[in-house]
């Protein structure tokens, strides 16, 4: 029988630079593969996503991508060849490696869709280099070096400045521009330590000229097509994640697109890929820009190309979800074998997929970045990506598509008008739109700001049109005509309103009593050239309207919008599961989101997609949009994160309805009076603490509760704004930040408890509640929960501690009046720490239980806790949500029976691409994604979890250590058992001398300042290979501690901040081979 399994491999953690669109691709793949007939065996290390759910593939493996691992589920599972191009950077990497090795060889496995030969040739940078001179396409002059003597000898032949880049990484990872000598060793000395092959190359750099993507397919018998071409608004110099973009290009002629086009097929077809790839190319600006220079560049070529990613990129997510062309999809089923006028475009279900998109819209791209979280960090924006998301707007001019991104982007700056944080930066800042804007509005021109920032003029000269309008808007009385000019440039109801200093509510009924109200296009691929059966929307003002309503029962989901630190894929998978759960339950469903990268905008996930901006303006037309015969169509809220949550309140004050637990209950279990009431009634304790406004009642709160206290805002998510603080003068260093931040917000002020931290997400009905199991936190209270190392099942609980957990959260739904999901944050405080070594185990003691939050809705937590407890949460929500009793759905009630297997989720930070930002942790989220663990004990399971997330450590590891005074006394057993594994130790002065006194082998070393060798030498020397650093409250000694922090979190070098996580690291596992399983294989 012939052999028809393939391997395919996931991308991991999301990173900076790697997201959601490689979950969108792999799930797309998996989709695609199986409805040929392939048996698919999957790994990914990464819970959180859809790809790794069980229906996604047939067999599933939640493990550390790594080559040994990939080897055993070979042998295990005898694939015939293995998938690596959906898989990102990671799955690349992955693939190369097995090749090289002779893993694939050795079992007879083939490499599926682009040869490595190929992706040899455009991922090193020497051989691209001899490929496009022989094909004669081209490229910057450069030179690939190994080392950074070589780099500056390539720098002075090119000339300053110079673009660093590594190879083999992801998202610009480790490069940047160089301006001179010292900032070339600096660069090339971390970019060279982080390419896997240790390489950089050093290139022209091309500041200033215009870049252009091309998103191209091509098929097994070389048929090539070109399924959109994007235009970055921002000039070369800034990474094309990190940049604004536009598609169709908007400031090519003719002439410009057929070179680049042609320049774009011929690579593809020279390289011979199958599939799709991604081709960057920088082309001569306009005749404003080279006199601005001054430099014609007479003597370059008209085109530069650039890199060329032999793989499915971010760019082509962005291209499927702005063309509707299913790249991921498509280019599965051409690696196994199928040409593209033999494959049916599913969009369309008319054409085939030789046939090129055509779009009779503009699609704009803004990412999204963190600076919100690290308002410290460095946010001028390079060669390396910083963005951790991006949305995307739809809209018939380029005007309005801006507009509509912006109103996506939820980073406080809904509209033009808010001031930018960055003025008269002269380099790319993450908030230079509105920086161009307010200069227009103060006079500056377009043509001036061209030649300020060399964005093209085409794109100013839009940009200083919407000021035009917005000073119309200002002087004048809104006619009718006013208001159907304003929303042809797309201005939303909230900014007319901020222009006319009016209400968004009153601007809305106005508008509406002119009958202006949005209409809904089809996204079909082909300019309405053909039929086709696509149920994808976006709004705009015109006169006829595609989106005839739905008929028979149906609901909205409101998707979680972009990708950021505190709101990450998790709940994309929610909604996405949300959605499927209503279709099977037979009601459509109708989804809502902005973001390109994610499954919930894939064409097939719901009944109905929207891409419109998550604002109270745009749900609410959408509402109405579906509603028939005055009956308002119902929301579902529990599932889009915060952003969906903070939506409830507009929709309850409008009352529109919403499905499960109301507006009035999400609002109690927010607020922080009515939340006391709530534990009140419900004989559930809370830290002592009290919300107020004013720092004077907030310094007296703390003197009455006692320091440290834990303060932050109260609607919020991610820990946004949240501290321990230790004494009074970082109390008011606190409020006065947190004034900009959160300015008017309700500061909750509470005594910080030291204890266990457990966190459980249940399923009420508003009588009973479901568990599916309790988590516990490595991490003793204080670190985000999003941060925290999370164990199934709690590993330190007694039986009585459980019993109280159970009762609580039955208490607390009850008496809120869930319907539908909670997540809730408990703290077991004991006069003893927890222990993992189940050696250690102590006599149960007695303990307190406190409650620190309930946020109802779903978590992040859903999908890892959904996976390995194998019960479905957000399907049986949606029952729940539609009046089912939990007694009735077969799952019990209370706490379902423990699993005998330990998972451990573990969090992935992207530090490393952040310079400015301090890594250690506390009760503000920082990380990006998570991985998971899984094994039959819980030293194997740890031990999967930290070489997942880049933390695996053993007995070869030297440890640096600096600790904080009042950590000293916990440290005692993490330095005894690091000294019985027979680990180095390099500590610090005041550590030294207290391990000193432990009578156990240590060696000092300098801090930063004073003489050589110092902790910095050390770490650079790479004789370190983990570092454990804890903080102590007072911020000049954090100072000291971040240099440490930093630059181990440059160098890759494993960093801990808390005693609890590095302690984890070091369980007793080392005799124990790593085992490789499905997740179904351990929870039977």
């Amino acid at each position: 029988m012939k052999n028809n399994t393939v391997l395919v491999v996931g991308s991991g953690p999301i990173i900076i630079g790697q997201a959601a669109e490689f979950d969108y691709a792999g799930a797309q793949a998996c989709k695609s593969l199986r409805e040929d007939g392939y048996r698919v065996v999957l790994i990914n290390s990464n819970p959180a996503t859809i790809m790794t759910d069980q229906e996604m593939a047939d067999r599933v493996y939640i493990e550390p991508i790594t080559t040994s691992i990939v080897e055993e589920i070979i042998k295990k599972e005898k694939p015939f060849g293995i998938l690596g191009t959906l898989g990102g950077q990671t799955g690349l990497n992955l693939t190369s490696e097995l090749h090289k090795e002779g893993i694939l060889e050795k079992y007879n496995v083939q490499i599926l869709g682009t040869s490595v030969q190929s992706i040899e040739t455009a991922e090193d940078r020497d051989k691209f280099r001899e490929f496009l001179n022989k094909i004669d396409q081209p490229t910057p002059p450069s030179f690939a070096v190994n080392d950074v003597d070589n780099a500056i000898i390539a720098a002075n032949k090119i000339g300053y400045p110079v673009v660093i880049r590594p190879a083999y990484t992801l998202g610009g990872t480790g490069g940047g521009i160089a301006k001179n000598e010292e900032e070339l060793k600096e660069i090339a000395t971390q970019g060279i330590s982080l390419s896997r092959v240790g390489q950089v190359l050093i290139e022209k750099s091309l500041v200033g000229w215009k870049e252009v993507e091309y998103e191209v397919m091509r098929d097994n018998i070389g048929n090539v097509i070109t399924i959109c071409n994007m235009e970055n608004i921002d000039p070369m110099g800034v990474h094309t994640g990190d940049s604004i973009v536009v598609a169709p290009s908007q400031t090519l002629n003719d002439k410009e697109y057929q070179m680049l086009r042609s320049a774009s097929l011929n690579i593809i077809s020279n390289l011979d890929i199958r599939g799709g790839c991604n081709v960057q190319l920088a082309l001569k600006p306009s005749q404003l820009v080279k006199d601005t220079i001054g430099n014609n560049f007479d003597s370059d070529p008209e085109y530069y190309v650039i890199e060329v990613n032999p793989r499915v990129s971010r760019s082509s997510a962005l291209a499927s979800k702005a063309t509707g062309y299913p790249i991921a999809r498509i280019a599965s089923k051409i690696a196994l074998g199928k040409n593209l006028d033999e494959i049916t475009n599913p969009v369309t279900g008319k054409t085939f997929s030789v046939f090129e998109p055509s779009l009779d819209y503009c699609v704009v791209k803004i990412p999204r970045w963190p600076f919100d979280k690290f308002p410290d960090a460095d946010r001028s924006l390079g060669t390396q990506m910083k963005a951790t998301g991006e949305v995307m707007g739809i809209e018939r001019t380029f005007e309005a598509a801006l507009l509509k991104s912006i109103r996506s982007l939820e980073n406080n700056k809904p509209d033009l008008l808010i001031s930018p944080d960055n003025e008269d930066s002269n380099i790319p800042m993450d908030d230079r739109l509105w920086d161009i804007a307010k200069k227009i509005r103060n006079g500056s021109t377009a043509i001036e700001e061209t030649k300020r920032t060399f964005i093209d003029f085409w794109f100013t000269n839009a940009i200083e049109r919407i000021i035009k309008v917005e000073k119309e808007i200002r002087s004048s009385e809104l006619s009718k005509d006013l208001f159907v000019k304003a929303k042809d440039y797309g201005f939303s109801d909230k900014y007319i309103a901020k222009l006319k200093n009016s209400e968004e509510k009153k601007i809305r009924e106005i508008r509406k009593s002119f009958g202006i109200i949005p209409t809904y296009k089809m996204v079909d691929t082909c300019a309405a050239e053909f039929e086709a059966k696509t149920t994808y929307f976006y709004s705009t003002y015109e006169t006829e309207n595609e989106a005839i309503p739905l008929e028979g029962n149906k609901a909205i989901v409101l998707g979680s919008g972009p990708i950021r630190i505190g709101q990450g894929i998790e709940f994309d998978y929610c909604s996405v599961h949300a959605s499927k759960s209503l279709q099977n339950n037979g009601i459509k469903s109708i989804l809502i989101n902005s973001n390109p990268e994610t499954v919930s905008t894939d064409f097939d996930t719901s009944s109905r997609l929207y891409f419109e901006p998550l604002d109270s303006e745009s749900v609410m037309d959408i509402i109405e949009n579906e509603s028939q015969k005055g009956k308002l169509v119902d929301s579902l809220v529990q599932f889009g994160g915060q952003t969906a949550i903070n939506m409830s309140q507009d929709l309850g004050n409008y009352n529109f309805p919403i499905k499960g637990s109301s507006a009035n209950v999400i609002d109690l279990a927010s607020e922080r009076g009515s939340f006391e009431e709530i534990c009140n009634k419900s004989g559930v304790l809370q830290p002592e603490g009290a919300a107020t406004v004013d720092l004077d009642e907030a310094i007296s709160i703390a003197n009455k509760v006692g320091y440290p206290v834990m303060v932050r805002p109260s609607y919020v998510l991610g820990g946004r704004a949240m501290e321990i603080v230790y004494r009074e003068s970082d109390l008011i260093r606190y409020f006065k930040r947190a004034q900009n931040f959160v300015p008017g917000q309700t500061i909750l002020v509470d005594h910080y408890i030291d204890g266990i931290e457990i966190e459980v997400d249940a399923l009420c009905d508003e009588e009973d509640i479901l568990i599916p199991g309790i988590m516990q936190h490595v991490e003793r209270a204080g670190i985000h929960s999003g941060d925290s190392t999370a164990v199934y099942p709690a590993y330190d609980l007694s039986d009585t501690e459980k019993n109280n957990i159970v009762d609580a959260t039955r208490k607390l739904g009850k008496t809120l009046g869930i319907r539908g999901l909670m997540n809730i944050q408990f703290i077991v405080k004991r006069s003893k720490k927890s222990f993992f070594d189940s050696s250690k185990k102590r006599e149960t003691e007695d303990s307190t239980l406190y409650v620190i939050e309930v946020n109802p809705r779903s978590s992040r937590t859903i999908p890892f806790i959904s996976k390995v407890t194998g019960v479905p949460m957000i399907d049986l929500a949606i029952k729940v949500i539609y009046g089912e009793k939990l007694s009735n759905l077969n799952y019990s009630t209370g706490l379902v029976k423990e699993k005998n297997l330990f998972a451990v989720k573990s969090p992935v930070f992207s530090m490393s691409k952040l310079s400015g930002v301090d890594t250690y942790l506390g009760p503000e989220m920082k990380s990006t994604g998570e991985v998971m663990g899984i094994d039959k004990n819980l030293p194997s399971a740890m031990k999967k979890a930290m070489i997942a997330s880049g933390l695996e450590v053993d007995s070869k590891t030297s440890f640096l250590l600096s600790i904080a005074d009042r950590d000293k006394s916990d440290s005692k057993n993490f330095i005894e058992k690091l000294s019985r594994n027979g680990n180095k130790i390099y500590a610090t002065e005041g550590t030294y001398n207290f391990i000193k006194s432990l009578d156990i082998k240590v060696e000092k070393v300098n801090k930063i300042l004073s003489q050589s060798p110092t902790v910095i030498d050390l770490i650079v020397e790479g004789k370190v290979g983990a570092v454990l650093n804890t903080v102590t409250g007072d911020r000049s000694s954090i100072q000291d501690g971040y240099h440490i922090r930093r630059k181990a979190t440059e160098l890759s070098i494993p960093c801990y901040t808390s005693i609890d996580t590095a302690y984890a690291t070091i369980m007793d596992n080392e005799d124990q081979p790593v085992s490789v399983s499905t997740v179904d294989d351990y929870s039977s």
